[in-house]
């Protein structure tokens, strides 16, 4: 008998299904991740992880959904087959080598997930967020648990969570420590919770539906190969730099579609509103409430209230800060429909958009509310500010957060000579908000934690008062945006003309409504 003859056969592989997801309640805000690892031919469930990250980026929440969910896998066996699934295209895509890596908080996640297994063992997938439920409710409870002061505990996981009945649970001690179903049931049914527990569990314990989300609807088709897109509106020429609504000084960027889109939705509207309370999801619906047996329906009508009460809250809520957002009058880039950010050429307001600037002066004079003007440093708004603060009694203040997007080497251009220079740059970023314009410009998810920053800061300090913002298009859609807990597709459904009007009223509670859009009667 041979050498090779006397060895036992070779063990098959294990084959293990990941699935992960992180989100977080202002993007950067409150966040969690969860992560599940089935086994690939029965489908039971063997492992969950859930932890609360404190304030970070969805991004970064995913990556570490990720992370969690291929250690668990690892800790089960090291020489596994592991195919993740995810409902982030951008951690699929940039994990499967097919898009850049280019943030700096993502690099070295990216870099440790790629070191679990060996290289080969890990394929990745790109499925629906209808279809990824189970991680997203976890990731949920591990939020709604940072929201009380608690950690995650797998004994206060909900009911629907549980909806078969598992037997023994077990979380990991500390950390995101994972623990085999076969392990916790041995061991009783006895629980010990960790800050970023993971839990065994049987074939009888898995998820019945996991958290429900609003707004889910059929993601986006991916068309043509993975990472490109071409915008969902096509306009031509360019009309399509103008941005979402048309607005002129293509200050805002055309509209998405394609291959990213149901990520890019996705993403946003895991950001929620400023005033997320716990035990609402990372989507603006109550997560407890759909996980506590109420239908979807209830969900949405709960939300629906959460976000209108403000408008005739107690009495001892207060007055609001309330933002008048006023975009800056026309500039000689406007008619021409060309990017114009805040590292170009820093162009002033033309004579029609003085006269937009006196025009609108004349109506807020008119209203008598303005207890203050505070402007983006660039020209065109410092010059509308200054027109309207002079009109009313008031000195201007100068915000850097407030500042228009920066697009780079595209300043100037017309979304058509962009594309004739920069196809492939171009593509990334239409296809991902974090992807940036040609030269290292400001991406759409840099502009957007800017602008919520900037928010924090001035309903800070000018509580109980109505002031006007002087700013651009993407930032003001920003602000509306974040208000409504709206998706990002919401801000390329939005015409905002220049020196429009639109306001936000801020509260105490946390609350936000929208009181004004795109108001243009002055103008008139």
């Amino acid at each position: 008998m041979t050498d090779q003859a006397a060895r036992p056969a070779a063990r098959p592989a294990r084959e293990f299904v990941v699935e992960a997801d992180g989100g977080s309640r202002g993007n950067p805000g409150p966040a969690g991740y969860g992560a599940v690892v089935r086994d690939a031919a029965t489908g039971e469930t063997l492992v969950e992880a859930a932890e609360y990250l404190g304030v970070v980026t969805n991004n970064v929440a995913e990556y570490r959904g990720l992370l969690a969910g291929l250690r668990a896998a690892r800790g089960l066996d090291p020489d596994a087959l592991v195919h993740v699934r995810m409902d982030s295209k951008l951690v699929v895509e940039q994990m499967s080598g097919r898009w850049k890596i280019k943030h700096p908080d993502m690099k070295p996640l990216a870099t440790e997930a790629a070191r679990v297994f060996p290289p080969g063992r890990v394929t990745y997938e790109w499925i629906p967020r209808a279809d990824n439920k189970h991680a997203d409710r976890l990731a949920n409870e591990a939020m709604d648990a940072g929201a009380r002061g608690e950690r995650w505990s797998a004994s206060g996981s909900t009911a629907e969570l549980d909806a078969g009945g598992a037997g023994g649970r077990a979380a990991g001690a500390g950390g995101s420590g994972a623990v085999p179903a076969g392990a916790a049931e041995r061991a009783g049914a006895a629980t010990a919770a960790g800050a970023g527990g993971a839990v065994g569990r049987g074939a009888a314990g898995e998820s019945a539906e996991g958290g429900r989300r609003t707004g889910d609807g059929p993601a986006a088709t991916p068309a043509g190969s993975a990472g490109s897109a071409e915008p969902a509106d096509a306009t031509t020429g360019a009309g399509r730099a103008a941005g979402a609504g048309g607005s002129g000084g293509g200050e805002a960027a055309p509209a998405r579609g394609g291959a990213a889109e149901g990520e890019y939705l996705g993403r946003a509207a895991r950001s929620g509103a400023r005033g997320a309370v716990a035990g609402t999801d990372r989507r603006g619906a109550g997560a407890g409430a759909a996980a506590g047996g109420g239908s979807s329906a209830d969900a949405d009508v709960r939300a629906a209230k959460a976000v209108a009460s403000p408008g005739w809250g107690p009495p001892d809520l207060g007055a609001p800060a309330t933002f008048v957002l006023l975009r800056h009058g026309e500039t000689p880039l406007t008619p021409q429909k060309r990017f114009s950010g805040s590292g170009g050429s820093d162009p002033s307001l033309s004579s029609v958009g003085r006269e937009q600037a006196e025009r609108v002066a004349a109506s807020l004079a008119r209203r008598g509310t303005i207890e203050a003007v505070v402007a983006s440093p660039l020209a065109r708004t410092r010059e509308t500010a200054g027109i309207v603060a002079a009109r009313l009694g008031l000195e201007v203040a100068v915000e850097e957060g407030l500042r228009e997007t920066d697009f780079g080497a595209w300043e100037g251009l017309t979304f058509g000579e962009v594309r004739d220079r920069h196809p492939d740059d171009l593509d990334a970023w239409l296809a991902s908000p974090d992807a940036e314009p040609t030269g290292g410009g400001e991406s759409f998810a840099a502009t957007g934690a800017r602008i919520a920053a900037t928010r924090d800061r001035l309903v800070a300090a000018y509580a109980g008062r109505t002031v006007l913002l002087v700013s651009h298009v993407t930032p003001i859609k920003t602000f509306v945006q974040l208000a409504l807990g709206a998706p990002p597709e919401s801000l390329f459904r939005m015409e905002l003309s220049a020196a429009s009007l639109s306001a936000v009223a801020y509260y105490a509670d946390g609350g936000a409504s929208v009181r004004l859009f795109n108001e243009t009667s002055h103008l008139r």
